[in-house]
């Protein structure tokens, strides 16, 4: 099994590119939201640290919101609380799909929270500022502070464009992330033929 992760800008469309491959994909920021759902553990640890901001079950999108933006610090212990149950789904998503020939994780803080293994191939999607905004306002609840706030924690982009073996150029159209899936895979079945 090869691990493919995608990364990218905040809205440059990773999950996008991600479904496209055509394989299993974790999707992080899908498995979190199950967590804010469905997760009473997790509810019972986020209202213990941050009580007058998490105060109903099942968790929504507001109650996270007005938490993070009341303070710096409590951005990063949502995180510490989430990341471990979300490290979790990751291993068992592996385990399930161990006999696949790719998996694709599509994980926002992959580098950051050094999820990534040194064999990931790893593809950086890259869109326009202009392109990015248009398709972060079309997000239900966009909000550019909150947006902001996640930006501080991820590492530059262009460190991890650096640090890509592949770049998507995606334009926001079917046809340019296709191909670049396409060039992508094409090159990595053959690397495997040969080897």
């Amino acid at each position: 099994m090869k691990r493919i992760g995608i990364l990218g800008d905040i809205g440059s469309g990773k999950s996008y590119v991600a479904k496209n491959f055509g394989y299993p994909v974790f999707n992080a920021d899908y498995e979190v939201s199950k967590l804010y759902k469905k997760n009473r553990k997790i509810y019972q640890k986020l209202k213990k640290i941050l009580p007058e901001y998490i105060y109903k079950f099942p968790i929504d999108k507001i109650q996270i919101t007005n938490a993070i933006l009341a303070n710096n610090s409590n951005l990063k212990k949502i995180i510490r609380i989430v990341h471990l149950e979300v490290r979790n789904r990751m291993q068992f998503f592996l385990k399930k799909n161990k006999h696949k020939k790719f998996i694709i994780l599509d994980v926002p803080l992959l580098l950051e929270n050094k999820i990534n293994k040194k064999k990931d191939i790893l593809v950086y999607v890259q869109s326009s500022k202009k392109n990015i905004l248009r398709n972060l306002k079309k997000r239900n609840n966009f909000n550019a502070r909150l947006v902001n706030k996640f930006k501080k924690i991820q590492l530059p982009l262009a460190y991890k464009k650096k640090n890509s073996r592949f770049i998507i150029k995606n334009n926001f159209t079917k046809k340019s992330v296709k191909d670049g899936i396409k060039s992508i895979l094409k090159i990595i079945k053959n690397e495997r033929n040969s080897s």
